[in-house]
């Protein structure tokens, strides 16, 4: 029996996945069981943000690993604390929970504006209003916050209280907030939704109506946070600050790890018993988010974010096909001619180059933080020649 056989007898097909199977790697570089080599700029969908086998975090991890791995919440650890405080730190924000990853970081950022909205107003504002194209998650309550009704119908009926409307328009935004509306959620920029950057002025008036209105304004930070757009927080630089924010991807560097944060007026909504968790907040995951923050801070990686992000738009606008390139930082996508995203990505693939198609007409780069001039250059060179073939087989 071979691996692919294996593993397709043994694991539930919720994945179409490409029977590639990678046992190393190395900063950008990823390699197969065959040997090949890769230059990934997809790192694990923006998660290896200071890439592959950073010796940093293995040996913050490993020594973690060698002293103590869990105790649960019901008590403290050092790595936990120390990261809490770094957090709060960095992102201006007061108060922090530990999840397991993106969905149940904003499952807590739900629960937490509900029970704010209930302890302010009683039990008339529970609604959460999100945007369409979005996504915040697969659990029920945070897929019923995704705009994409594609991912929804098969799981229909989902919870009630969520309701979106289109991104970019503020009317439709001011509209849905009413007497039943906890919060607005949103990202900065639409990752699943296509790498979508949402501009600064729609996300300030977004603020300016969470204000007036007296509603919470929840950034879900999953995969444009931890420095992926040349900031640590995705609004930091764009005229705004959230109530709640949620991270989690790259915090860890590929350790399973996310993170809820928030103003202390919001935070104060829990109580103990009324939000938990089993692994959030565990001393390995926390110890390797402490070194990818020093990593981040001491080789200067949001500067190196984004001077290769113009490097990376600039190259991607010049190859023929291309017709636009969008997104913040390191989280772009080449816009294409035509519907051929799929078929450039498996020829990427073939060329060692990993980006994958996240619409029909748009290829998503997401290397990681630390990839250098030549790495950049490297990968604009692949993806061209991938282009270029996809398109004279389509001819």
């Amino acid at each position: 029996m071979t691996w692919i056989e294996a593993a397709d007898r043994t694991l539930v097909p919720a994945y179409g996945r490409t029977p590639v199977k990678f046992i190393r790697g190395d900063g950008v570089w990823l390699y197969d069981h065959e040997g090949l080599e890769y230059l990934d700029c997809l790192t694990g969908l923006a998660v290896v943000a200071v890439g592959h086998a950073n010796p940093r975090v293995a040996k913050a991890a490993g020594a973690q690993l060698s002293e103590l791995v869990h105790v649960s919440n019901l008590f403290y650890n050092q790595p936990m604390v120390d990261l809490a405080a770094r957090l709060t730190r960095l992102s201006g924000l007061d108060r922090v929970f530990f999840a397991n990853c993106g969905a149940t970081a904003n499952e807590t950022a739900i629960k937490l504006a509900r029970r704010h909205a209930q302890k302010r107003y009683g039990n008339k504002r529970y609604e959460v209003v999100s945007l369409l194209d979005s996504f915040h998650g697969r659990t029920l309550a945070t897929l019923a916050a995704t705009g994409q009704p594609a991912k929804q119908q098969t799981f229909h009926p989902l919870p009630p209280g969520f309701r979106q409307v289109a991104q970019g328009d503020i009317n439709a935004l001011e509209d849905a907030v009413d007497g039943r509306t906890a919060a607005i959620l949103l990202e900065t920029t639409q990752g699943e939704g296509g790498v979508v950057p949402l501009s600064a002025s729609y996300l300030q008036a977004a603020r300016e109506i969470c204000d007036r209105k007296g509603v919470l304004m929840i950034v879900d930070d999953v995969q444009a946070g931890m420095g992926r757009t040349g900031h640590l927080f995705s609004w930091q630089g764009l005229g705004f600050k959230p109530d709640i924010a949620t991270v989690a991807k790259a915090m860890a560097n590929g350790l399973a790890m996310g993170a809820c944060l928030a103003r202390e007026k919001v935070a104060n909504a829990f109580g103990p018993g009324d939000h938990g968790t089993t692994f959030g907040g565990g001393p390995v995951p926390c110890s390797a988010a402490l070194a990818v923050l020093d990593e981040i801070e001491e080789r200067d990686l949001l500067g190196n974010c984004q001077e290769r992000s113009r490097q990376l738009a600039e190259g991607l606008s010049s190859v023929d096909g291309v017709v636009g390139v969008r997104g913040r930082g390191l989280l772009l996508a080449a816009i294409l001619e035509g519907d051929w995203a799929a078929a450039v990505t498996g020829r990427a693939l073939e060329m060692g180059l990993v980006v994958n198609n996240v619409r029909p007409n748009a290829v998503r780069f997401a290397p990681p933080l630390t990839i250098s001039a030549a790495e950049t250059a490297e990968a604009i060179s692949r993806f061209a020649a991938a282009l270029s073939d996809s398109i004279s087989a389509e001819n």
